[in-house]
């Protein structure tokens, strides 16, 4: 009888456990494809490209240890008043491969929204020097969406997190 009270005490530790980790982040991630829109033409817009450096691990110790990270890009549309229409976004690993697209068609964020991807720590094909290029486009060329990036890992008790910020490009 003692064994199952140890048992259901366990299993009723791990379940609430599980709850409040659930319930501590009550807003949702915004599902794509429902964000996807019918704009063919993006004539009449400012249109723009950002480069987003992030690091699927770094090195230490030497080159041949790593230190494998989660990448968190974050997309922000900065502006208070104009939807930001996202148009690509592809991530190239260390040697410049494009290795996946994450838009399929042209997306929007409302003023103020942020959609985010995560590159989990386990994947790491992006390698040390992987990036995003993301093109994007809005009404007008006054706040342009910011793009940036946290990595982290932690393990036992060393920990690590930084951030990196999206550079625009003109070509």
């Amino acid at each position: 009888m003692k064994h199952i009270f140890q048992i259901l005490l366990v299993v009723l530790t791990v379940s609430a456990c599980g709850r409040q980790e659930i319930d501590k982040y009550p807003a949702k991630q915004a599902d794509w494809k429902s964000k996807q829109v019918s704009i063919e033409h993006f004539d009449d817009f400012y249109v723009g490209k950002t480069y987003l450096p992030v690091y699927s691990h770094v090195y230490h110790i030497y080159d041949h240890r790593t230190f494998d990270l989660t990448i968190t890009a974050s997309i922000r549309n900065v502006s208070v008043s104009d939807s930001l229409f996202l148009l690509k976004a592809d991530y190239y690993n260390t040697v410049g491969d494009n290795i996946r697209q994450y838009v399929e068609a042209p997306i929007y964020l409302r003023p103020l929204e942020t959609l985010e991807i995560v590159i989990e720590e386990k994947d790491i094909e992006g390698g040390s020097g992987a990036n995003f290029v993301f093109d994007w486009a809005m009404k007008n060329d006054k706040n342009p969406p910011l793009f940036e990036a946290v990595m982290i890992s932690t393990h036992g008790q060393q920990g690590l997190s930084f951030t990196t910020r999206g550079v625009q490009i003109f070509e």
